[in-house]
């Protein structure tokens, strides 16, 4: 079975995750085929824009703890470590359409995105906290930036959960539409972006995407400390409790 599903329609690249008995949770192959087909369809003209979906119940669930524990070296090749920072170098804009459990870098990814929308079951969690953990993926710079800090300083160091509707008043989600409606709403959007001139979309991307720099030393930083928390006592302990469960 495929992971990732991918779909090219009216110049929109749907990737699908698709792993439903682990509830969409990233694992490295996934991450592998994700920085494939993003970066395969920045360069091709007949692509002018990118939408992330998982299942009507489930975004993502996270990232595949047992497989972290396997490979805890977060070195500039890990699969993850290179997606992550293949949304940082991604021209084209991206957008999400959000159903279901967006856990740990099932909102943290959406950080990177254009536009977001979400149906009325999605919850989101970033639980780094929780598991003697940092936040990834930038969060730390791009979460207080978008909602200021003391929202920021809640939502990671109390790693509550939070709903669609608390999502679009944070600006997260740009808007919330009923779950019969998400994916076909989401990608009408993606098409008529798509349908745009591409250099004057992706230039106006760039122009607003300022000071990726700053963000990619972030991200090291994040990962660095993330490694590190990987093989704490405290980490360890927690996640086989987690996969003992």
């Amino acid at each position: 079975m495929t992971t990732i599903q991918v779909h090219d329609t009216q110049g929109v690249r749907v990737l699908k995750f698709n792993r439903p008995e682990k509830r969409n949770a990233m694992d490295l192959g996934m991450y592998r085929q994700l920085t494939e087909y993003l970066i395969q369809g920045d360069t091709d003209n007949d692509i002018r824009a990118f939408m992330l979906c998982g299942s009507s119940d489930c975004f993502t669930s996270g990232n595949d703890v047992a497989e972290f524990l396997q490979h805890p070296d977060l070195g500039p090749e890990h699969p993850a470590v290179r997606f992550l920072h293949c949304l940082t170098e991604l021209k084209k804009p991206l957008l999400a359409a959000v159903s279901g459990a967006a856990v740990g870098i099932g909102t943290t990814l959406l950080l990177h995105c254009d536009l977001v929308y979400a149906d009325e079951t999605a919850r989101f969690k970033m639980p780094f906290v929780d598991l003697a953990l940092v936040p990834e993926a930038g969060a730390s710079l791009l979460l207080p930036r978008l909602v200021g800090y003391q929202k920021a300083a809640e939502l990671l160091l109390l790693s509550e959960n939070f709903d669609a509707g608390q999502a679009n008043q944070l600006g997260l989600v740009n808007q919330v539409v009923s779950a019969n409606q998400l994916y076909e709403f989401a990608l009408s959007k993606a098409a008529a972006i798509a349908a745009k001139s591409p250099s004057a979309v992706q230039q106006t991307k760039a122009l607003m995407r300022v000071g990726k720099e700053a963000l990619q030393q972030q991200m090291q930083l994040e990962l660095t400390y993330f490694g590190e928390r990987l093989q704490s006592p405290q980490a360890r302990e927690t996640f086989i409790k987690f996969l003992q469960r």
